[in-house]
């Protein structure tokens, strides 16, 4: 069972390598992705307020972000107010499913950028390579199909190498390289594999979502497109955010989703207070009639089911950043072993290839002699 589990781990690894190898090192520069953009756009990602400069009303910014785009429509919003980093709006083409981006400065009201596609800038480009290989729903498939292989590769890796355990800061240095390479190989595996394993599960999780999404929601072929605001024009959004944000205890929304579909309603995302540093910054939400403003439901994560609970944590176990800065660098640097399992894996598979047909050569050459001597 142990050799026929090896050969399927062996196997798994050479089909999902050239994925994995992606996955992994976009995933790893990921973790800094609010950093990278900064320091690449700062003239976007940026704003300077003091602690007393209140926000522009959301309704003034949305007039002002629709104003200055009007062929598009308002597909959601993301709210910060930490006097640091810009507002984000999230557009929509009207009568296409052409998605866009817009910077804002939320204490000025001022636009910090013109709608670029989803994917334009290249932290968005390399999360749309990390989730779907830039193959849409096509391309979340191959990753669903592959993070179900990495979660393989990890949980076998644990059960074969499980005795490394006792062993596993002795790495032959001085050894033979297949040896080293075979020591350095479980080394990295054993301390990986419980992240890498929460890491395949999470994404997993979200790439067979967004496919039933997709399948269930436009799989008939027959997708609305949106040609005008869908939401009452009486409505204050404004109004809304300050409502929520009273409804439940400590809420601080952070993500604004507009109703850009039929049965979708205005739907305001945030975070609580909370002793569980699992809990996401859009795991209470507060939800309201896109006709009337009336309240439709809240749901505060410190109240919610067992369920809920535990499918909103996979925001911050997927990208390490529950513990701070720390959790944050383990994530990225152990989030890039399957480079090192690669190499290493590959070597020692070809060795031991290499080993089996010499071996071979020497069994026929063995066999020909007693042929001949007999």
């Amino acid at each position: 069972m142990r050799k026929t589990l090896f050969k399927w781990h062996s196997y798994g690894a050479l089909i999902a390598m050239l994925p994995l190898l992606i996955i992994s090192i976009t995933g790893s520069i990921l973790v800094f992705k609010v950093e990278i953009d900064s320091l690449l756009r700062p003239q976007h990602m940026q704003v300077d307020a003091t602690a007393e400069t209140p926000r522009v009303s959301l309704d003034s910014l949305m007039h002002t972000m629709l104003a200055a785009n009007p062929a598009f429509e308002l597909g959601g919003w993301e709210i910060f107010d930490d006097k640091q980093r810009s507002d984000a709006g999230y557009l929509i083409r009207r009568g296409t499913e052409e998605w866009a981006k817009v910077y804002i400065n939320q204490y000025s009201g001022t636009l910090l950028s013109a709608p670029q596609p989803m994917d334009h800038y290249l932290t968005d480009w390399l999360l749309e390579l990390h989730y779907s290989f830039l193959l849409h729903v096509k391309g979340a498939s191959v990753g669903f199909v592959v993070a179900l292989i990495m979660l393989f590769l990890g949980i076998s890796g644990v059960i074969l190498y499980r005795r490394f355990w006792a062993k596993l800061f002795t790495l032959r240095t001085t050894a033979a390289k297949r040896i080293l390479f075979s020591d350095l190989h479980k080394f990295i595996g054993i301390l990986s594999s419980p992240i890498l394993i929460v890491i395949a599960f999470t994404g997993g999780y979200w790439n067979i979502m967004g496919i039933i999404h997709e399948v269930t929601e436009h799989g008939d072929g027959d997708h609305v497109y949106i040609q005008a605001p869908l939401h009452s024009p009486e409505i204050s959004f404004e109004s809304l955010r300050l409502q929520a944000e009273v409804e439940i205890d400590s809420y601080k929304a952070g993500y604004l989703a507009m109703p850009h579909e039929p049965d979708r309603d205005i739907t305001f995302y945030g975070e609580v207070n909370s002793h569980n540093p699992l809990h996401s910054e859009y795991a209470s939400t507060v939800s309201f009639d896109k006709t009337s403003g009336a309240l439709l439901n809240k749901i505060d994560i410190r109240e919610a089911s067992f369920l809920r609970v535990f499918i909103d944590s996979f925001r911050k176990l997927h990208f390490g950043y529950f513990g701070g800065l720390f959790t944050r660098i383990l994530w990225s640097v152990l989030g890039l072993a399957p480079v090192i399992l690669a190499g290493t894996g590959l070597y020692l598979y070809w060795q031991r290839r290499r080993y089996s047909s010499k071996s071979k050569r020497i069994r026929e050459q063995v066999r020909e002699s007693f042929d001949t001597a007999g």
